[in-house]
C-alpha cells in the first residue's frame, strides 16, 4: 500500500465554500407555505448579488430543495441564492397570491439584505415551469402596486434580470373546459373569471415598446408536452419587437424538465445570470 502525504494551504476567507441557512419566514401569511431557504458564500463580510429561485409546482407548493445541487454551485461562486415557497393554489389561494408572496420574498430580502450578506441592488429572479412564469410576471411588474402587500412596504420588488425556464407564458391561449376542470385552474382562479385571471397571468401581455422589462432568458424544450414550446417562441418574439433584451435557448427534443437539463445548460443560464445580475 503507498503511502501518499499532501499537503494544501489554509482558507482564510473560505473561498468557495457555501453554507445553507433553512426554514426563514419571510411572511406572516401563508406560515410554512412562506417559507425560504437561502444558500450563500460562507465569508460574510461582502455583499453578495441575490438570486431569488421559484421551483415549479404548477402554482402548489414548491420544492425549494429540489434544484439545491446545481443552485449550491452560484453560493460557492460568489451569489446569495434564495429558493422560496409560496402559499398553494388549490388551497385556497387564487391569483395573484403566489406572486404577491415571491414579491415578499424579495422586500424580505432587501429588508435583511445586511443580515444575510445580500447586495439589494444585483437582484434576479430565477424559475421553472410555473416558477417561470412566476419569474417573468415578477420581471414584468416591477414595483407594481397591485402586487404589493403590506409587508415590507416602500422596499422595491423589481429585479435586474430574468431567466425562465418552460414556463407559460400565455395561459388565457392555454385555457379550454378540460383545463378549467383541473383543481389547480379552478384554484387559480377562485371565484373571478378564469379567462380574466388567464391573461393576468400571462407575461406575454405585460409586453408593450412603453413597459420596462429587465433582461430575459427564456430556455424551453422543443418536445414539451405540458408547455409547448411555441409559448417560448411567442414572448421571445414580442420582447424582441418591442426592443427589450431577450435571449432564447432552444432545448431540442426535451421534454418538461426530466431530460430537459444539461450541465451545458446550465452553465449557460448561470453565465447569462451572472453578466446581467
Amino acid at each position: 500500500m503507498a503511502y501518499i502525504q499532501k499537503t494544501f494551504e489554509n482558507n482564510p476567507h473560505r473561498t468557495g465554500m457555501a453554507r445553507m441557512v433553512d426554514g426563514i419566514s419571510y411572511s406572516a401569511v401563508g406560515g410554512d407555505k412562506t417559507v425560504l431557504t437561502l444558500l450563500r458564500p460562507w465569508e460574510e463580510a461582502a455583499r453578495y448579488p441575490l438570486v431569488v429561485f421559484v421551483q415549479g409546482s404548477a402554482w402548489t407548493t414548491p420544492d425549494r430543495g429540489y434544484e439545491i445541487p446545481q443552485l449550491s454551485r452560484l453560493a460557492q461562486e460568489g451569489y446569495a441564492v434564495a429558493t422560496v415557497c409560496h402559499r398553494s393554489a388549490t388551497e385556497g389561494n387564487p391569483f395573484p397570491a403566489f406572486l404577491k408572496d415571491v414579491k415578499t420574498a424579495i422586500r424580505f430580502l432587501r429588508t435583511h439584505a445586511a443580515d444575510y450578506s445580500i447586495d439589494p441592488e444585483h437582484v434576479c429572479i430565477y424559475g421553472t415551469s410555473s416558477g417561470g412564469n412566476t419569474a417573468l410576471l415578477v420581471g414584468a411588474t416591477g414595483d407594481d402596486p397591485r402586487f404589493e402587500t403590506d409587508e415590507y412596504q416602500g422596499v422595491s420588488d423589481a429585479v435586474n434580470c430574468v431567466a425562465a425556464c418552460f414556463g407559460p407564458t400565455d395561459l388565457a391561449g392555454m385555457l379550454t373546459d378540460e383545463t378549467m376542470r383541473d383543481p389547480i385552474f379552478a384554484g387559480l382562479a377562485g371565484s373571478n373569471n378564469a379567462q380574466t385571471v388567464m391573461r393576468d397571468m400571462s407575461p406575454l401581455y405585460y409586453v408593450s415598446e412603453a413597459s420596462p422589462f429587465p433582461p430575459c432568458l427564456l430556455a424551453h424544450g422543443t418536445a414539451d408536452p405540458v408547455v409547448p414550446y411555441a409559448q417560448a417562441k411567442a414572448m421571445a418574439d414580442k420582447l424582441d419587437a418591442c426592443g427589450k433584451e431577450v435571449q432564447l435557448f432552444t432545448v431540442t427534443d426535451a421534454p418538461h424538465e426530466d431530460t430537459f437539463w444539461s450541465r451545458a445548460l446550465v452553465d449557460a443560464i448561470f453565465s447569462f445570470i451572472k453578466a446581467k445580475i
